[in-house]
């Protein structure tokens, strides 16, 4: 009993360290995996994923730096592939990195080839909203660029040849040959009279030889008639001076003649104030004289007790 006893706790150690052991590489693994690389994801629309599969390797400037881990196809309606890409942690991302296929010409073996944003921008590190993993912009490669420019040149092409047989049609050949005949006829009128041209250039000539030499008397006779208008202005201004010199004079003439007004208006009437109180003096004296010589008694013979004189009164 003591021996099977033994035995149980050994075996149960043993499969205690069996579990940690595994739990140690399980663990382990998925840290080491978690450390050295980063993952990003990538949405291709417009490109074929002819060629990638899982494992696949994902290249930068044709260096090996990480490989595709999975593909799906993204929920919406655009029909985009989710690619998920794993690169080494010690690759650098940055911001405006795009990413395309580029296929092998001979065995089509596809890689992931990512065109790495400028060097001075930020990592690429941001998570969108709803993502896992940061998300790299889809590109296009030097194929695709190639064969958009080709595709392009064959529709020019097309367009030019259809502009070509649209030109070249029968009523557009028959008005381009009327014209050429109309063309013909023209220089052959020209031809003929090339003495008329002659004569219509030359005249043409000495009207302009006229125009230039009555343009030429134009611009003497404005320099004259500037001079005469400078003399003209200079000679008013000499008169605005004089005028305004005579209207200060007879300003100053009329200021003095109101002080002399003003100062015999008041003379005058000092001495007709005093030429009326001597007359009101003298008036005064005529009624007490008369009013003596009313009373010539008084005169002779004095006042009667009667009246009685300044300051009197009756007792």
């Amino acid at each position: 009993m003591e021996t099977e006893g033994r035995y149980t706790l050994v075996g149960a150690l043993v499969l205690a360290v069996i579990a940690l052991m595994t739990l140690a590489i399980v663990w382990l693994a998925g840290f080491a995996d978690q450390i050295a690389y980063q993952s990003y994801t990538i949405y291709f629309k417009q490109q074929s994923l002819d060629g990638l599969a899982v494992g696949s390797p994902v290249k930068m400037r044709g260096i090996k730096v990480g490989v595709v881990d999975g593909y799906r196809f993204a929920q919406g309606g655009d029909e985009a592939v989710s690619v998920t890409a794993r690169i080494d942690e010690g690759v650098p991302v940055h911001a405006g990195a795009a990413a395309y296929i580029k296929r092998n010409l001979v065995t089509g073996i596809a890689a992931l080839e990512i065109d790495n944003g400028a060097s001075g921008s930020p990592l690429l590190l941001e998570v969108p909203k709803g993502e896992r993993y940061p998300v790299i912009a889809e590109g296009s490669s030097d194929i695709d660029k190639v064969a958009t420019a080709v595709s392009q040149l064959a529709v020019n092409g097309a367009q030019v040849l259809e502009k070509m047989n649209t030109l070249l049609s029968d009523e557009n050949q028959l008005a381009i040959n009327r014209t050429l005949a109309n063309l013909n006829e023209l220089s052959s009128h020209l031809v003929a009279n090339k003495q008329s041209l002659d004569a219509a250039v030359q005249g043409i000539r000495d009207a302009s030889d006229e125009f230039r030499f009555a343009g030429a008397s134009i611009s003497q006779a404005a320099t004259r008639a500037e001079g005469s208008i400078l003399g003209v202005g200079q000679n008013a201004e000499a008169a605005l001076d004089e005028a305004r010199l005579a209207m200060e004079k007879l300003q100053r003439d009329a200021s003095l003649i109101s002080e002399r007004v003003q100062l015999f208006t008041e003379t005058g009437t000092l001495e007709l104030t005093n030429v009326s109180r001597d007359v009101r003096t003298s008036a005064d004296t005529l009624t007490t004289a008369g009013q003596r010589l009313s009373e010539p008694r008084s005169i002779l013979f004095g006042p009667s007790p009667q009246q009685l004189g300044p300051g009197e009164k009756l007792p």
